[in-house]
C-alpha cells in the first residue's frame, strides 16, 4: 500500500470514529457501558486511531511541493496562525460550548472572541490546517492538515445540533447573537467587535510565539516570524 493512502487510512478512521461516538453511538454506548465507561473507550479509540496517524505520517516521504511557498505566502500564514492563536486562547473562558460550562448560553455574551465566532476553538484549529496546507503543501500534510479541517468545522456544525437539543431555550438564543461563520455576525450588527480581554490577546501572542519557534527543534525549520528573525 502506498504511504500517503496509510496516512488517508488512518487519518479518515481518526475523523469518523470520533463522529461516531461523539452523536449516533454516543447514547447507546453510554447506556451499554456507563458514562466512564464509553469515556474509556472513546479515549482509546481517539489515542490508537491518532497514534496510528502520527506514525503513518512519520513513515510516509515527503513528496514533491505541490507549490513553492514563498515569503508572501508564509507572512499571510503568520498573520492567520496570530489570529487562530488568539480564538484558541479566548475560547478556554466563558465558553457556553465547552463540557461542563457554568455559564448559560442563553445569558453568554457574544464579545470577543465569540463575537467572531460562537466557534472560536474549531475555527482555530480549521486555520491551523489551512495554513499547513498552504506552506507545506506535501501529500501527507494536507491529508493531515484536511482531516483536522473537516473535524473542526463539520464537528461544530454537528454541536450546534446536539446542543439546540439539549438546551432548547438557551441554545438557539446563543445561536441568535453569534455566527457559525467568522465575523458575520458583526457584519450583520448582532455582536461587536472588541472586548477580547487579556487572556485572549496577550496569551494568543505567547502562544503564537511559542509554537512558531518550536517549529526550529521539532521540525528543523523556522516557522512565523522566526523564519526572519532566526
Amino acid at each position: 500500500m502506498d504511504e500517503s493512502i496509510k496516512v488517508l487510512a488512518a487519518a479518515a478512521a481518526f475523523v469518523s470514529t470520533h463522529f461516531l461516538l461523539s452523536h449516533p453511538l454516543r447514547r447507546p454506548l453510554v447506556g451499554a457501558l456507563g458514562e466512564k465507561g464509553f469515556l474509556g473507550l472513546y479515549s482509546a479509540v481517539a489515542f490508537v486511531t491518532l497514534g496510528a496517524t502520527a506514525w503513518a505520517y512519520r513513515a510516509a516521504p515527503v513528496s514533491a511541493p505541490l507549490w513553492v511557498a514563498g515569503d508572501g505566502l508564509w507572512a499571510a500564514a503568520t498573520v492567520v496562525m496570530l489570529l487562530a492563536s488568539i480564538l484558541l486562547l479566548g475560547s478556554l473562558v466563558r465558553n457556553p460550548a465547552l463540557p461542563g460550562a457554568a455559564g448559560s448560553a442563553a445569558t453568554a455574551s457574544a464579545q470577543g472572541v465569540y463575537g467572531v465566532t460562537r466557534h472560536p476553538m474549531m475555527w482555530a484549529f480549521a486555520l491551523w490546517g489551512v495554513v499547513h496546507v498552504l506552506v507545506y503543501p506535501v501529500a501527507k500534510n494536507i491529508i493531515v492538515a484536511c482531516a483536522i479541517i473537516v473535524l473542526a468545522l463539520v464537528g461544530a456544525a454537528l454541536q450546534d445540533r446536539k446542543k439546540a437539543a439539549l438546551d432548547p431555550q438557551g441554545w438557539p438564543a446563543w445561536e441568535s447573537r453569534t455566527s457559525y461563520l467568522p465575523f458575520m455576525a458583526i457584519a450583520r450588527g448582532r455582536a461587536r467587535f472588541g472586548g477580547f480581554g487579556a487572556h485572549a490577546i496577550a496569551g494568543g501572542v505567547v502562544v503564537w510565539l511559542l509554537a512558531t519557534w518550536a517549529h526550529m527543534p521539532l521540525a528543523g525549520w523556522a516557522a512565523g516570524i522566526w523564519r526572519w528573525l532566526a
